[in-house]
C-alpha cells in the first residue's frame, strides 16, 4: 500500500523542519548566551543579613492579604506550569525524540520545571493556597493529560506554542501586577517567570516565521486550525472553566486578551501580505483574516452575559468571595 495524502504531509513537514536545524542552532545559542540562568532556592532565600525564620515570617505576613481571586489566578498558573511532562511528551513525539530538536526539547523542560518548583515552593512556604487540594488537582491535571487533535502535524505544535507562551506570559505577568502592593517578591517572582516565557514565545514565533516561509500554504493550513480557539493545556483540570472564569473576570486574562494575541500573531506572521499562495493557502488565508471578528464577538457576548458571581475553591481553602 501506498502513503496517504496525509503521511506524504507530514513527512514533508519534517523535511522542513530538518532544513531549519542550522537556524534553530542559531537561536538556541543566542537564547543561551542572553539569558540569566536564576534558581527556585536563589529566589527565595533570605535576604542578607536576614534569619531563616524571619523571612519566612514576613513572607507568609505579605502574602496574608492577597486576595482569593489572585490566588485562584496563582494556582491556574502554578497548575499550568506543572503539566510540563505532557508538553516535553508532545514535542518528544511531533519534533521526533532522535532528532536535533530533542536538544531544544531538553534545554526548554529544563527551564520550563523551574516555573512550577518556584511557583510550588513559594506557596508551600506562604501557606497561599491549601497544599491538600493543590496536590489533589495536579494530580488529576497529569493522570487526566493533554492530547489534542492534531493529526501528528509539527506545523501545529509551532503555532500552539507561539500562542499558548505569549498567553501564558500574560497570565503571569498581569497576575504579578495584581499581587505587588500585596507581595513584591511574588510579583518578582512572575516577572521573572514571564519573562522566559517571552523568550520561549519569541524562540517559536521565530521558527514559525522560518516555516512560512518554505511551505507557506501548509503553514497557513495548520494555523489556521490552532488560532480561532487556544485550547489551555488545563482544560481537562476539574473546574477548569470556573478557575477560567476568575481569571477573566479578575483582568488578568480572558478572551480579549486572547483576541490581542491573535491580532499580534497576525501581524507579525504578515499573514494578511502573503502572495503566490496556492488554493489551500488562500482558504487558510481568508480564514484567519476572519478570525479576530469572531474572537470579538464571542468576547462581547461574554461580557454581555457576564453577571457579578460568588466562587470558592478547595485550593483557596473554601472561601466564598464575589467577581463583577
Amino acid at each position: 500500500m501506498g502513503l496517504t495524502d496525509g503521511a506524504r504531509s507530514v513527512i514533508a513537514k519534517f523535511e522542513v523542519l530538518k532544513d531549519l536545524e542550522p537556524k534553530v542552532r542559531e537561536l538556541m545559542a543566542e537564547h543561551e548566551e542572553k539569558r540569566q540562568l536564576w534558581f527556585p532556592s536563589e529566589l527565595l532565600q533570605p535576604e542578607e543579613g536576614e534569619s531563616p525564620e524571619e523571612h519566612a515570617k514576613q513572607l507568609r505576613h505579605r502574602a496574608a492579604g492577597i486576595p482569593d481571586s489572585a490566588r485562584t489566578a496563582i494556582a491556574l498558573n502554578l497548575l499550568t506550569e506543572e503539566g510540563l511532562p505532557h508538553f516535553h511528551r508532545l514535542l518528544a513525539v511531533y519534533l521526533g525524540d532522535d532528532t536535533f530538536w530533542r536538544a531544544w526539547n531538553n534545554l526548554w523542560t529544563a527551564e520550563e520545571d523551574r516555573h512550577g518548583v518556584v511557583l510550588h515552593d513559594y506557596v508551600r512556604e506562604t501557606d497561599l493556597l491549601d497544599q491538600r487540594g493543590l496536590d489533589a488537582l495536579q494530580f488529576s491535571y497529569l493522570r487526566s493529560g493533554f492530547h489534542p487533535e492534531w493529526d501528528r502535524d509539527p506545523y501545529r505544535v509551532f503555532a500552539y506554542t507561539s500562542l499558548q507562551e505569549r498567553a501564558t506570559q500574560h497570565s503571569h505577568s498581569e497576575t504579578g501586577k495584581v499581587v505587588a502592593e500585596y507581595e513584591p517578591l511574588l510579583a518578582k517572582i512572575l516577572r521573572i517567570v514571564a519573562g522566559e516565557e517571552a523568550r520561549h514565545y519569541s524562540f517559536y514565533r521565530t521558527i514559525f516565521t522560518e516555516i512560512l516561509k518554505r511551505d507557506p500554504d501548509e503553514a497557513l493550513h495548520s494555523v489556521s486550525l490552532i488560532l480561532p480557539a487556544l485550547q489551555m493545556p488545563g482544560v481537562n483540570m476539574p473546574g477548569f472553566s470556573k478557575f477560567a472564569d476568575v481569571v477573566r473576570r479578575a483582568g488578568i486574562y480572558g478572551p480579549r486578551d486572547y483576541l490581542k494575541i491573535a491580532q499580534e500573531q497576525i501581524q507579525l506572521w504578515k499573514i494578511e501580505s502573503l502572495t503566490g499562495l496556492n488554493e489551500l493557502g488562500r482558504m487558510a488565508q481568508e480564514k484567519i483574516m476572519a478570525i479576530p471578528d469572531r474572537l470579538r464577538r464571542v468576547a462581547e457576548h461574554i461580557e454581555l452575559r457576564s453577571d457579578s458571581k460568588t466562587f470558592s475553591f478547595e485550593v483557596v481553602f473554601n472561601r466564598e468571595f464575589a467577581l463583577p
